[in-house]
């Protein structure tokens, strides 16, 4: 194991992201919590795409958040 997967490891950090199918000891992930975290990364520019949270209008931070849990909530919401 490198370096990195030992320290990450002793943190409590779990590998999400599959290893390559070429690796001569492949790394053990949890396939649900890849999924999910897939999910949310795809998220996350899809919310660039509604102007009012990627230009930022609003000048207060409370509001700016309101706009964006607004939106991430349309986005989230399945179709």
């Amino acid at each position: 194991m490198r370096l990195t997967s030992c320290l990450l490891a002793k943190g409590g950090a779990k590998a999400v992201i599959p290893s390559t199918t070429s690796r001569k000891q492949p790394i053990r992930h949890d396939r649900l919590a890849c999924w999910r975290r897939n999910r949310i990364e795809r998220m996350f520019p899809r919310l660039s795409d509604f102007r009012r949270v990627a230009t930022r209008y609003d000048k207060l931070a409370r509001n700016f958040l309101a706009g964006a849990i607004s939106v991430a909530t349309v986005v989230w919401w399945p179709t």
